[in-house]
């Protein structure tokens, strides 16, 4: 069954008509997905109560999502990237095409400089996100309901607050990367006296029960009065920045969260198998399969492999080449039941091991032992910056859960981009998210990654077409010396005027959650067991506070500042000591040997290392060419690395007395 239609609503000329280089013009096709599954099949035994799902007159489970196609137009492309969307958005336009980010999506796709395009690869996304809301510019999905007696099931669900301004309520959803569209589970009844809230001071600390008359599912209009909502939570006194409230409560909405995998699945395999060119739209015209995904999507991509879903239903596999990229160590709750997708760093079931591809010590499966077992092992990328290092799971692809070094399996490369943050980084300098409303007390991290991830995609796809072997992994390895303990970093921060470290008890860390005895059916117990802490593991630094321990762009390498994965909470949004979700540091150099002597900085000035301008180019070009001869960057992207570095070194001269 699998996908049985592609509805096509929309087919236009991509870009105004612009013309990609050989690839030539492209068009954009929309549309909606539709798919079969039986609930039987034993490439969907995986899917957490499919069994139990609404089903048609024909004893099937249907569902639909968005989709979103863009090919040549002369049918000549031989490659597909599936991007998985992340909370609905298209993602790879971004890493991948260096498109401009947008705080608020929308319906346009910015085709950026054009560098997938120029190379003929046909980029295709589908929705596969329940919690997706109905947004023109957002791809969802329409999940079944997995029933008991007719009705949806009711049970606990879970959902954690957190804000970096005072707020009087807050939607049942995870916005604590801003305000959200996406659908929450309601409270079955709004007058549930058995719900709860607790209150932690800081990540994983302990819980405080807030009395229930103190807080109810409500939400206050335009006037300020509160009123009932089953979609919302109140507070009396409102929810304190920097505080972490987590809720509690009985719903009676229950989606099959995990067909988003199996729409992943089977849109990919539609795409590179149906042979019908009526149906399919690529029919006949690809070699290679592969997705990429961001963050989240990331992090749904290593679920994909868990569950050994790069088959499909036929046992063919999908993707030839899978890049998860800051995806961590993680999995997500995308296949459990009352799953939130959305949700960003709340525990939840992915936050179990199998983390590395293989069993470790304490560790009786892998991630893709599944897979392996199914077949259609992908040629797999990891790359992850150092903020995933810094939130507690990044290390686990490459450790075991004593923080000791693993071997990797031979499909696989790791990859650290030393000194960045999650989101590649951007001028101007700024302390502050303009969506969250965090603040840091250093100013966000700036250096732009994405030379090394459009490198890696390229890598991986000789790697598939060619069997040309990708450069070595590169990431912290306790073995030489540059995997260690996050407070073995602090010393070198703690001699830069104005830097700060986080408190002990503000870094996220994973531990032997014990989730009840449910969890191998995808059901988890609340409130959560909380056992032994894992070690994890961060890159070490140099004398400038620079990592060492993963691939050094020439902004680690040839550096204007220190750069860090990690930015410390400013007191006056809360959480005093806490470290951001997903924020970076850039702690600029002083500009001469007075300036640095005057703030008494250790770290030698810019001009003490370079002379001028035209030595630190001199300097970046020879770090950048170091990089492509080790193929870490493109050969075409020399410009646009050195140009970057470049950009950052007036931006830090410009800055004037700090």
């Amino acid at each position: 069954m699998a996908l049985t239609k592609l509805e096509v609503t929309s087919r236009e000329a991509f870009a105004g008509g612009r013309s990609f280089g050989e690839a030539g013009a492209y068009e954009r096709i929309d549309g909606i997905a539709h798919f079969v599954l039986a609930p039987g099949a034993a490439a969907n035994a995986e899917i957490v109560d499919l069994a139990l799902a609404e089903r048609g007159p024909d004893g099937l489970v249907h569902f639909d999502s968005d989709f979103t196609i863009l090919r040549p137009v002369d049918g000549r492309a031989r490659r597909l990237l599936v991007d998985i969307p992340n909370r609905g958005s298209k993602i790879a336009n971004t890493f991948l095409n260096r498109a401009e980010r947008v705080l608020v999506p929308t319906v346009e796709i910015d085709p950026g400089d054009g560098f997938l395009f120029e190379r003929g690869w046909t980029v295709a996304w589908a929705g596969w996100q329940w919690d997706v809301a109905n947004h023109p510019a957002l791809l969802g999905l329409r999940a079944p309901s997995a029933l008991e007696n007719g009705n949806p099931i009711e049970g606990l669900a879970r959902v954690e607050i957190s804000c970096a301004l005072r707020r009087a309520y807050s939607g049942l959803r995870d916005e604590t990367l801003g305000p959200s569209i996406n659908e929450p589970y309601p409270a079955a009844n709004v007058d549930d006296a058995d719900a709860t809230m607790t209150l932690q001071e800081y990540p994983d600390g302990p819980r405080t029960l807030i009395e229930r008359h103190r807080w109810r599912f409500a939400r206050q209009n335009g006037e300020g009065v509160v009123e009932a909502d089953n979609r919302y939570v109140w507070l009396e006194g409102g929810f304190d920045p920097g505080r972490i409230y987590t809720v509690t409560y009985r719903t009676n909405r229950c989606p099959v969260v995990g067909v988003g995998l199996a729409a992943i699945r089977d849109f990919g395999s539609f795409l590179r198998n149906e042979t019908d060119a009526a149906a399919n739209p690529l029919a006949g015209d690809l070699d290679f399969a592969y997705s990429f995904g961001v963050s989240q999507s990331g992090r749904f991509l290593r679920t994909l492999l868990y569950h050994g879903m790069n088959t499909d239903e036929a046992g063919r596999q999908v993707f030839d080449g899978i890049h998860a990229h800051i995806g961590g160590g993680r999995r997500g709750d995308f296949n459990v039941r009352f799953g939130m997708p959305s949700v960003e760093g709340a525990t939840g079931l992915g936050h179990l091991p199998p983390f590395a591809d293989d069993p470790v010590p304490g560790v009786s499966t892998g991630l893709l032992d599944r897979q392996r077992t199914a077949g259609g092992v992908p040629k797999i990328v990891y790359s992850n910056t150092s903020s995933e290092y810094w939130r507690g799971d990044g290390s686990f692809v490459h450790t075991d859960l004593a923080g000791e070094d693993v071997p990797l399996s031979p499909q696989t490369r790791v990859y650290q981009f030393s000194g960045t943050p999650h989101g590649s980084g951007v001028l101007p300098f700024a302390n502050s998210n303009p969506l969250s409303g965090d603040t840091g007390r250093h100013l966000y991290n700036v250096v732009d990654y994405r030379p090394l991830a459009r490198a890696a995609l390229m890598n991986l796809d000789r790697w598939v077409s060619e069997g040309t072997e990708p450069p070595a992994s590169w990431y912290p390895l306790r073995a030489l010396g540059t995997a260690v303990s996050h407070e073995e970093i602090f010393p070198a921060f703690e001699q830069i005027p104005g830097a700060f470290v986080p408190a002990s008890g503000g870094i996220r860390r994973v531990y032997d959650w014990d989730f009840g005895p449910e969890v191998a059916a995808g059901i988890a117990r609340h409130p959560v067991g909380v056992g032994e802490m894992y070690v994890t593991r961060v890159s070490s630094v140099d004398e400038d506070g620079n990592e060492t321990g993963g691939i050094r762009l020439p902004d680690i390498s040839s550096p204007v500042a220190t750069h860090a994965g990690w930015n410390p909470r400013d007191p006056s949004t809360g959480g005093e000591g806490q470290v951001l979700r997903l924020a970076g540091s850039t702690i600029p150099f002083a500009r001469t040997a007075a300036e640095r002597a005057a703030k008494g900085d250790p770290r030698p000035s810019i001009t003490e290392r370079y002379g001028n301008r035209e030595g630190y180019e001199t300097s970046v070009a020879k770090d950048t060419d170091a990089l492509i001869a080790q193929r870490y960057v493109l050969a075409a992207d020399r410009v646009i690395t050195i140009a970057a570095a470049m950009e950052r070194y007036d931006a830090v001269m410009a800055l004037g007395e700090r």
